[in-house]
């Protein structure tokens, strides 16, 4: 953390950072590849719906 210029937008990027992360993060042992294929599919829908609302 010692490259943010201070200790609020070291808290926004690990937020944001969290939120994308945890969108896209599949356990991919747990699971078969089709269900995680499915998985993805939702997760990449979900992102263009927020990136597009946010635009």
């Amino acid at each position: 953390m010692q490259r943010f210029k201070s200790q609020g937008q070291a808290q926004r990027f690990v937020s944001t950072l969290s939120a994308i992360y945890n969108t896209f993060n599949i356990e991919r042992h747990l699971i078969s590849r089709n269900t995680m294929r499915r998985f993805r599919t939702s997760a990449m829908e979900e992102w263009l719906a927020a990136s597009a609302a946010a635009a």
